[in-house]
């Protein structure tokens, strides 16, 4: 983990809900947009909005910081955020359904894409029969690394598998792979007990992995529905703030910096 230093904004790393106070609801300062973030890429790219673009834009931020899935969300229906950045629209769409909640993406950001690691093999066509494959636990992200292993051809799933498939929908399995189901946090940890691991980027970043580099099977940008979205709860959606950093998210400067910072670990959503 760690803390983004902002010079303008309270940045703080939170592990739960206590003390949280989003500017509209509670907070000391009703023109600051609080938002909910994971530290990587959607922390990084939120730093470097309040350090360069925001003052000129005229928006305040603050960022909090969570380790989890689930916090971000339960946080912004309770109204301790004012937004948040790190989720996509199958995971937001399941959590809504699940949780009972009534959160909605503003617009997309960027695709921090879904790969494939491991220690003991190169590609992904290399493991061995028999070879075990840990995937997230997590019902949206595991139908994810699903439809990654079968666009690849390691695997096929059931034609309207969709974005909540799990290995009950798998067709064929030609290498008799065994998967691993874990918590998304795990993953990167897991890579010395299995034979790869499909990782969500933020994690895998984390753990100090480069998605260019290391993945040996990675999602590309073109038709991809998992580009991680700017989400307020339903109703707040032409909120002035909101609709400026949403701005910024999708601007030429922002493309520029996840370009040249991530280098292909992360993608960015506008042309350019």
């Amino acid at each position: 983990m760690r803390q983004i230093a902002v010079p303008v904004a309270t940045v703080v790393l939170a592990l739960g809900l206590t003390g949280c106070g989003a500017g509209s609801a509670g907070g000391s300062d009703d023109d600051t947009l609080v938002v909910g973030a994971t530290a990587v890429p959607a922390g990084e790219v939120l730093a470097h909005i309040e350090k360069n673009l925001a003052e000129k834009a005229g928006l305040s931020l603050e960022v909090k910081e969570f380790t989890d899935y689930v916090l971000p969300n339960t946080a912004l229906q309770e109204g301790s955020l004012d937004a948040n950045l790190y989720q996509n629209v199958p995971f937001l769409d399941n959590f809504n359904k699940t949780k009972g909640t009534d959160l909605v993406a503003v617009t997309d950001a960027y695709l921090p894409p879904m790969g494939a690691y491991s220690k003991r093999v190169k590609d992904i066509s290399a493991l061995s029969e028999g070879a075990t494959v840990a995937v997230p636990n997590e019902l949206t992200n595991e139908g994810r690394a699903l439809q990654l292993l079968a666009a690849k051809g390691v695997i096929g799933l059931k034609k309207d598998a969709g974005p909540t498939a799990s290995p009950a929908d798998i067709t064929s399995n030609p290498k008799k792979l065994t998967f691993k189901e874990l918590e998304p946090a795990q993953l990167p940890r897991s890579l010395d007990d299995v034979d790869a691991a499909v990782i969500n980027s933020n994690y895998a970043l984390d753990a100090g992995l480069d998605p260019a580099e290391d993945a040996i099977l990675l999602e590309s940008v073109k038709g991809n529905e998992y580009a991680n979205v700017l989400a307020v709860k339903k109703g707040n959606e032409d909120d002035p703030r909101v609709k400026k950093l949403a701005k910024l998210l999708t601007s030429s400067e922002v493309r520029k910096f996840i370009q040249h910072k991530y280098r292909g670990s992360v993608l960015p959503v506008t042309a350019g």
